[in-house]
């Protein structure tokens, strides 16, 4: 009977998603084409028919998750689009919309035949597209920016303080205290199931140490060795019906403003065949790929150049003037990050950061990630940022997604080449890495890890399950 069973639902499958074989191939073909409950129908049908590995079991079941975490992102339909459009440009035609849908100004996505839009799209667009922000301007009037102002009143006394022919200068320390917690909501997890939680954690380094940890809400936490990328504090506790777990802890630490005063005649030539350069100017799975695509842009944008510091500042100002912030999809919804800024022409932090990291290495010049928080007057949160390594300097700081500053002086225009400001601190040295102790689900941030993770031993619990809160106060 269970036999018969197996046969009946494989013939169902086959008729209802047109497919003669469950092949790897066709679930991707069938996920790419946004047909997700056929992708599903086949995915599960694999699973019950087939001799697969846990960790064949493992990739298939993300699946599931990713296109789970994908509707999720694109939940608006055209009424409400175009209604929050027509709100700035009444007048607006089928024309225009059609022209932002095809550039990726106007996010949208086909799913089980269904036009639908990314929840953000609709805002995104006055971010994007040069025309679409010109009206919004125009009805909405252009506001000081919290950002810029930071920028213009905080850079150029860090700058001031350099002495001559000094290349590195650190400011003196200023004390914030960070308190953080995860309260997983009542009744996501069976009473008496152990919850286990990792929260993100600061990591030292020149510009932010001296960290005290004053308080916890377990006294068993574990603190990630340094040599895990992603730096955590760990705690767990068994879930309580009807009743809200938290966890937490407040700590203390110093930050600096740490600024780089050098140019392309203090860079000497990379050492090709040392164990740092191979590292970091390699392709990496995901994310960090020369395809095509990448390699055409980034060759334009270089081309003629010998001087790596020359070649590094092309591709951050390129990003400055050509790739605007705007509101972003979860990564894990993402085959290939910098692939999708590059067609679609914006990103967030994170997703600009990959793409600079990206179009570095294929310059030849050594990037790697970082990651933490931001903690700005009027503004503060998870951000993204990476370091770019250069012979006879060493590795230095670049923020593409906070860009060029509003100043005639190069120096303070330039500042985020190069420098960063202290109003941070910076828990990850990489993306999409193990944890400690190792982490047995599908992450919630596959790529990087900034509010926290939790989960049991039965699943992963996503976003909307717990919630996570940071205050920071400058004492």
């Amino acid at each position: 009977m269970k036999s018969f069973l197996k046969i009946l639902l494989i013939a169902f499958i086959a008729f209802s998603c047109k497919s003669k074989q469950i092949s790897d191939e066709s679930i991707t073909k069938a996920i790419t084409e946004g047909n997700f409950t056929c992708a599903e129908q086949m995915i599960r049908t694999k699973i019950a028919t087939e001799e697969l590995t846990p960790g064949e079991i493992w990739d298939l079941e993300a699946k599931i998750e990713t296109m789970r975490r994908t509707r999720g992102e694109f939940t608006e339909d055209d009424t409400t689009v175009m209604a929050y459009i027509k709100g700035i440009i009444p007048d607006v035609t089928p024309e225009q919309i059609a022209r932002w849908e095809s550039t990726g100004a106007l996010e949208c996505m086909t799913i089980d035949g269904t036009k639908k839009y990314f929840w953000g799209a609709a805002r995104n667009l006055f971010r994007i597209d040069r025309e679409a922000k010109a009206a919004w301007d125009k009805v909405k009037g252009i506001n000081p920016d919290d950002l810029d102002i930071f920028k213009a009143s905080h850079i150029p006394p860090v700058i001031a303080q350099t002495r001559k022919g000094q290349i590195e200068h650190l400011s003196k320390p200023q004390k914030m205290r960070i308190t953080y917690s995860i309260t997983v909501k009542p009744n996501e997890v069976p009473a008496g199931e152990m919850i286990r939680v990792w929260m993100p954690y600061p990591r030292e380094n020149k510009r932010s140490g001296n960290i005290k940890l004053l308080s916890t809400t377990d006294n068993n936490y574990i603190i990630a060795p340094d040599s895990y990328p992603h730096k955590s504090i760990y705690m767990e506790a068994p879930a309580i019906k009807d009743s809200a777990i938290r966890f937490g802890y407040q700590l203390e630490l110093e930050t600096r403003d740490h600024w780089f005063n050098f140019g392309p005649e203090d860079v000497k030539p990379y050492n090709t065949e040392s164990g740092l350069y191979k590292k970091y100017t390699a392709e990496r799975n995901t994310h960090v790929i020369f395809t095509p695509q990448l390699k055409q842009i980034t060759d334009s944008i270089i081309a003629g150049e010998t001087n790596h510091y020359n070649k590094a500042l092309r591709i951050f100002d390129f990003i400055a003037e050509n790739i605007p912030w705007a509101s972003a999809r979860e990564y894990t919804t993402f085959e290939n990050i910098p692939e999708y800024v590059l067609k679609n022409r914006h990103g967030d932090c994170g997703q600009v950061s990959l793409t600079f990291i990206a179009m570095a290495r294929y310059a030849g010049i050594p990037a790697k990630w970082q990651s933490g928080f931001v903690a700005h007057p009027g503004m503060g949160g998870m951000h993204d940022w990476c370091e770019i390594y250069f012979e006879g300097i060493g590795w230095v700081p670049v923020d593409a997604s906070f860009g060029l500053c509003k100043s005639d002086d190069d120096k303070v225009r330039h500042f985020y080449f190069g420098s960063i400001d202290s109003h941070r601190y910076y828990v990850n040295e990489d993306y999409s890495r193990e944890f400690f102790p190792a982490k047995t689900h599908l992450r919630s941030e596959p790529v990087d890890f900034q509010r926290g993770e939790v989960e049991w031993k039965g699943e992963n619990l996503y976003f909307g399950r717990w919630k996570y809160k940071m205050n920071v106060e400058y004492l």
